[in-house]
Parts: C-alpha cells; structure tokens; sequence
C-alpha cells in the first residue's frame, strides 16, 4: 500500500505539473480530489496545510508542499529505477530548476490572473491587470520562443522538471492569448507537449472537468467541445 496521498484538483495547473511528474518518475499516489467549496473539507485541508494552497502531497503523514519541492521530494525518495526529472549534474540540474522557476512564474502566474479575473463579477473585474497579464504572457512567449531555438526540450535533452511546469502553463496560457505565427518554435514545443505520453495522460483525466474552466471558450476542440457537453 502506497504511503503518499496528492490532494489535489483535476483543473489545477498547478496540480497537473505534479501529476505529470508523477507519470514520469512511475510513482502511485493515493488521489485525494480536493474540494474547497465544502466548508468542512477546506478547515480539514488547512489544518493539514495553512496555506490551502494545492496540491499537496502527504508522505507518511510528513505534508510536503509546493510544485517544485514536491517534485524534487518524490525523485529523491520514491521513483522508480532510472527515471529522473532533475539531472544530477549540478550545473544542469540549475538549468532545470531556472527554467521551473520561469514557467512558474512568467507565464502560469499572468494565466492565473487571467483566470481570477473571469471568476470575479463582472463589475469588479480590472481591465488594466488584464491588459499587463497579456502584455506579460505576450513577452514571455518572445523569449521562450527564442531559447527553444535548436531544442526539444526547453531545459535539457531530455523531458525534465521545468517541461512539467511548462505543459499545464502554456495549456492554459494559449487559452487566453493564442501563439502567433512569429512564434513557430514555441508553437512546434507546445504541440510536443500535447503530444508526450504523461501530459496526455493528465489532460485526458482533467477533460470531464474543463466545462467548468473559466477560459474553455480558448480551448481547442481537441480538449473540448462544448457540442459535447
């Protein structure tokens, strides 16, 4: 029996990067899908975690939070033979955790603005942090698009960590501010994204919840059709 538990939301961007990872590094976790809205299940998850920021994982009672740790804690102490998502050379294993950071910061943050922004009333929404959200994910596109330059992967020549914190932000990015042509090398890594088993694998356990994404009307059809509904 498993002795990790992930609370966690199928929607969550911040969930998915570590689901993926899990994917990657073949880890089984007890799934607790976490539900906020219940006035009892959000006290009990914030007398787990103050914050009542997710995902959180929960090892033998040890709650281990944040993405990046999280992701971090699990390839230490519990992948599987061979599967590694932060190199083991130090100087590499920067240029991961670097570009982790950037994702995280630079392009899922300016998302989730845009996110809130939706989730408000619409005489309480604002405008200009719209306008700066798009203004930043626009320039973070630019420069994301020119590292990739001769790449496969964003950070290394393997799939690592900061490819699953880049997968759910573009997922959700692009479905406020969509790729333009100038940005072909970005364009071609996101379909690689899309198309990489473990991120697959997420997105299709998230698709019966994406009705209820704030921005669906920006996803592909690929992911969801609201014909379908």
């Amino acid at each position: 029996m498993t002795t990790l538990t992930l609370h966690y939301h199928p929607l969550s961007s911040y969930c998915h990067k570590v689901l993926i990872a899990l994917d990657e590094l073949a880890i089984t976790v007890d799934k607790r899908l976490l539900n906020l809205g219940d006035p009892a299940e959000r006290a009990a998850f914030l007398a787990l975690w103050p914050t009542g920021k997710m995902p959180l994982l929960v090892d033998e009672g040890r709650p281990i939070a944040e993405t990046s740790i999280i992701i971090e804690h699990l390839q230490r102490h519990h992948a599987s033979p061979g599967r590694t998502l932060i190199p083991h050379d130090p100087d590499a294993a920067l240029q991961v955790r670097l570009w982790d950071r950037l994702f995280d910061q630079y392009v899922m943050t300016p998302m989730q603005a845009l996110t809130a922004d939706l989730l408000r009333p619409e005489a309480d929404r604002d405008p200009i942090n719209v306008a700066r959200a798009r203004e930043g994910l626009m320039s973070a596109y630019a420069w994301i698009d020119r590292h990739l330059e001769g790449r496969t992967w964003v950070a290394a020549d393997a799939f690592t960590m900061a490819d699953c914190a880049a997968a759910p932000a573009l997922f959700y990015a692009v479905t406020y501010v969509s790729l333009a042509p100038q940005h072909a090398r970005l364009a071609a890594y996101f379909d690689r994204l899309m198309d990489h088993p473990s991120v697959e694998r997420t997105l299709d356990e998230a698709r019966p919840f994406f009705k209820y994404y704030p921005g669906r009307a920006g996803l592909s059809l690929r992911f969801f059709d609201p014909k379908a509904q």
